[in-house]
């Protein structure tokens, strides 16, 4: 009776909302210019006017090739897929005439970056702007709008429309994230009312986990522009460096209370090697907007908060490579209609201003158009007088020819051009050897963006950082480099392939693999899949003039389910496919310990599970999926934390909680504490050590410190606060190399990436702190003083020992953002070396 009566008033105190929030297309579009009646609108094509329904990315591609059919202003190209296999579309919009010769617009465009560009006459050149839509799936307004401003483009005529059209080349991306689009149109879909009911606690506005603003592996995309890890990234950086547009525009939203932003940002927050006219254009475009937005009554602002400072940013690349980024933020409906501060925000009106600041950018870039030309030109004749003084940069791992390769890889990505060293050699005790090692020229193109990806810096203008302070990417690869000169340079390499394997000879005895290779955990989870026993050296030793490190394989030929032979096939086979070293021994007599010695333990097929779902932090989980199945092709089970309780355990050997805020309570964790005494290993990351500590699965120490604002008022207090916060910067480590969680690692020091204020006192017997941060930890990035001391010296790791199971509790992501190579072997370690820590 009770629940009746609650039910009664809830339908009396909620009203029902009936009104209309359909509008048509003619909302969105401009009223001085008439329309191609030849060009087929949005509804012809989807059944539905723009923003009735959340677009769904295969209605979406749908309209743009019916389009490009339709208009000689429009062509399409697919530039490959999704890992859902979604295809990465792009529209290149411009007029017909511009059309029949593209290739020399484009060719004479690029030259504008290119030594003796001085010469060339900007007058009559194009202005190309890249326009890109909902890099975050959830921020769907953008992708939405991108229906209506590709329909205006294709079929609005007059004298204005034509010149836009001659004096510009559009490249249009409709959808930066089919995937988590796609997920996200379904959501918002499923979930809406014939009468739209704008209830902030509707289900609708209140997606699941992960929600649709990452991709397929839950990477926000938004953070892959500078190390391209992602397929959507690689496409997208292959068209930038391909045109090299002007203008980059990034359309996203943000909270539903917010009205609109765009740049400039917080000027304070501006990277301090993008020049100070990239940010006096950015400035005079956003009087476009201003000037559009105020004639349609909208609310908006600019320079009050994001900042340009991390490349890494659909917004903050370009800055860096000639052009200027914008980021757009739309207060965000999250649905089909809800309310505000500001009053029912309805998905039209999020739309129509993502539609109006697409049009706004167009007309600045035709105004500002030779300005903006010029600048692209000056930008990179100042980068060449730079890098005039010569010089180079040298980077590798004489132990590891994969890491060094991902790397050169990126750089490739970026059209900057790598060579070959010219013999091995060594340099302030580092060794630097051929296929293991590369030199980048300064002087070149590219000499800022290099800047950008191998400075290191500890000195900064603001204390508050939107995103991370620092990313040295050979830092994030645990690479040796150093500045040298091109007298170390051989060839430069044209055609950047993995280092190959030499061929596996066949013995009778045993196979060693080091483990220093980035791929080397692939190669032994083939091994081990295989049925075939494998195990790890404790100790070092020396064999047929090779030394072997801590962690090398052994696989013996004797007592395995193979015959020698067949054996051998699969080592080779496993070789060929890492790209790694197998050796081939005939005894077991070495220097150091002997093949037969218990120093040599067995190693088991790790069953790994990861625990995903409400309170587990997506971003990291992604990471480690990606990780685990698109690089080492290990299988791994995402255990949902909703139905955790009910799981059995023990199929896993190992389970991974990567960070989260109480995704399991005290019965999950009994039930964890009970599979480890069993022989299960257990690892998790930051700040999941708490509830390590509070669930006694784990005894940690944290520094605690009390902070007091002096002399901070109330309108400082937010930057006072966010001062203390550590966004993500590199620190330097010192490392116990005989400790299996550092297996294959040759330095006695790691680079590793931290974002956050977890300080782990360090265990009184030093054998158990195998990673300790040193007492000058700081390499590049932000920390405030205080916190640098309460750094000093901590422990980064910590391993403790339940029955006959381990916890292995990180206080740092080890697989940040897919490009922190460097300490990915970390986590590898833990799994398939947990049971001798």
């Amino acid at each position: 009776m009770k629940k009746f009566s609650l039910l009664l008033i809830l339908s009396i105190s909620l009203p029902l909302f009936s009104q209309d929030y359909q509008v048509d297309l003619d909302y969105y579009l401009p009223k001085d210019v008439t329309y191609n009646s030849t060009i087929p609108t949005p509804k012809s094509i989807i059944g539905h006017e723009v923003g009735d329904w959340h677009i769904t990315h295969d209605k979406l591609v749908q309209y743009m090739y019916a389009v490009a059919k339709a208009s000689n202003r429009v062509t399409i190209e697919d530039r490959g897929t999704t890992f859902e296999g979604r295809p990465l579309v792009l529209l290149t919009i411009t007029s017909p005439s511009n059309h029949t010769n593209i290739d020399n617009i484009r060719s004479q465009h690029v030259a504008l970056t290119e030594s003796n560009s001085a010469s060339l006459n900007t007058a009559q050149m194009p202005v190309v702007v890249y326009q890109g839509f909902s890099i975050h799936g959830n921020e769907s307004s953008g992708s939405n709008a991108a229906l209506a401003l590709v329909y205006y483009l294709a079929a609005a005529e007059g004298p204005k429309v034509d010149n836009l059209l001659s004096n510009s080349v559009i490249l249009l991306d409709p959808s930066m994230n089919p995937d988590g689009l796609q997920r996200f149109a379904y959501w918002a879909n499923v979930h809406k009312s014939q009468n739209i009911n704008p209830d902030p606690n509707d289900r609708e506005y209140r997606e699941v986990w992960p929600g649709g603003r990452t991709n397929h592996y839950w990477f926000d995309m938004n953070r892959d522009w500078l190390p391209v890890q992602l397929p959507e990234s690689r496409a997208r950086i292959k068209t930038f460096h391909h045109w090299y547009p002007n203008i980059l525009t990034d359309h996203h939203e943000m909270g539903t209370n917010s009205s609109f932003f765009f740049q400039p940002g917080i000027p304070s927050r501006t990277h301090p090697l993008t020049p100070q006219k990239n940010q006096d254009l950015t400035g005079a475009i956003a009087k476009f907007h201003a000037k559009a937005f105020d004639k349609i009554g909208s609310f908006y602002y600019t320079e009050e908060s994001f900042d340009d400072f991390y490349y890494g940013k659909g917004s903050t690349f370009p800055d860096i490579n000639g052009a200027v980024g914008i980021l757009f933020e739309q207060a965000s409906s999250r649905g089909h209609a809800q309310e505000s501060d500001n009053g029912i925000l309805t998905f039209h009106f999020t739309i129509r201003n993502q539609f109006t600041a697409g049009l706004s950018t167009l007309e600045a870039a035709i105004s500002m158009r030779q300005e903006l030309l010029d600048y692209q030109r000056e930008f990179f004749i100042n980068a060449r007088a730079e890098a005039s003084r010569g010089g180079a940069i040298v980077f590798g791992d004489e132990k590891d020819a994969a890491k060094a390769f991902h790397l050169a890889e990126i750089l490739k990505r970026h059209k900057i051009k790598v060579h070959e060293i010219s013999g091995d050699f060594s340099m302030n005790g580092k060794y630097y050897t051929k296929g293991h090692s590369y030199v980048v020229p300064k002087d070149q193109k590219q000499h800022r963006l290099i800047n950008a990806m191998f400075e290191t810096r500890t000195q900064f203008r603001d204390s508050l950082f939107y995103d991370v302070s620092a990313w040295t990417l050979p830092l994030a690869f645990n690479l040796d480099y150093e500045n040298t000169s091109m007298n170390r340079a051989g060839n430069e390499v044209v055609d950047l392939q993995p280092k190959s394997s030499p061929v596996v000879s066949k013995s009778n005895y045993g196979y060693l693999i080091e483990w220093h290779e980035y791929y080397s955990p692939a190669a032994l989870y083939s091994i081990l899949d295989e049925g075939l026993r494998a195990k790890v050296a404790m100790k070092k030793f020396s064999i047929a003039g090779n030394d072997y490190d801590y962690g090398t394989i052994l696989i013996p030929v004797q007592n395995q389910k193979l015959n020698a032979e067949a054996l051998h096939q699969i080592l080779k086979k496993v070789s060929e496919e890492n790209h790694i070293t197998i050796r081939s021994v005939s005894t077991g007599l070495t220097r150091g310990i002997d093949l037969g010695s218990s120093q040599f333990r067995a190693l088991e097929l790790p069953k790994v599970a990861l625990l995903v779902g409400d309170g587990v932090r997506s971003y990291d989980a992604g990471e480690i999926w990606h990780l685990f199945d698109t690089r080492y092709q290990i299988p791994i089970t995402k255990l949902d934390t909703r139905s955790f309780s009910r799981m059995d355990l023990d199929r896993y050997t190992d389970i991974i909680i990567p960070s989260g805020w109480n995704a399991l309570d005290k019965d999950d964790a009994a039930k964890l504490k009970s599979w480890v005494r069993e022989g299960g290993t257990l690892i998790a990351y930051k700040n999941t050590g708490r509830w390590l500590a509070k669930n006694e699965l784990l005894k940690i120490k944290f520094k605690e410190s009390k902070d007091t604002a002096t002399n901070v008022s109330f309108e400082n207090r937010g930057n006072y606060s966010g001062a203390k916060v550590i966004g993500g910067a590199i620190f330097n480590t010192r490392i116990d190399r005989s400790h299996p969680i550092n297996f294959g690692y040759k330095n006695t020091t790691l680079p590793v990436f931290r974002s956050n204020t977890l300080f782990m006192e360090p265990d009184k017997d030093s054998y158990r702190n195998p990673i300790l941060y040193t007492d000058n930890p700081l390499l590049s990035g932000y920390i405030s003083n205080d916190n640098l001391e309460q750094l000093k010296n901590t422990s980064a790791v910590k391993i403790g020992i339940t029955g006959r199971g381990k916890v292995v509790y990180f206080t740092n992501n080890t697989n940040f953002r897919a490009f922190w190579y460097g300490t990915n072997k970390l986590l590898m370690n833990a799994v398939f070396f947990g049971d001798e820590m």
